[in-house]
């Protein structure tokens, strides 16, 4: 199984290619220095193959490398960072709390 990811500013999303058919996406807002994860879906075909998570590691990295901020609004996404610590330090700690993690870094 093949996996690509690609961020489609256009569509204001990333989307999941499994073999090269589209297996999900999940949606963001811009909001200046932060980008705000609203929604996920991914095909039911491909759920519970970890497409899911594949799909939330490369959005957070590419976040991470533009040097933005993240507003994990989707509870997917909020469950993914939730799992993975090295993630949390891309929410504004201030706002940690609100999203239920962690306000250390």
């Amino acid at each position: 199984m093949t996996t690509t990811v690609e961020n489609r500013p256009e569509r204001s999303r990333y989307e999941i290619y499994v073999d090269g058919e589209l297996a999900g996406f999940t949606v963001y807002e811009p909001h200046g220095p932060r980008v705000a994860l609203v929604h996920t879906e991914i095909d039911d075909r491909f759920a519970k193959h970890g497409v899911g998570s594949t799909l939330i590691r490369a959005a957070l990295d590419d976040v991470r490398s533009q040097g933005r901020s993240v507003l994990p609004y989707c509870p997917f996404v909020r469950a993914f960072i939730a799992e993975h610590p090295e993630y949390v330090d891309l929410i504004p700690q201030a706002m940690r709390r609100e999203f239920k993690l962690p306000a250390a870094d």
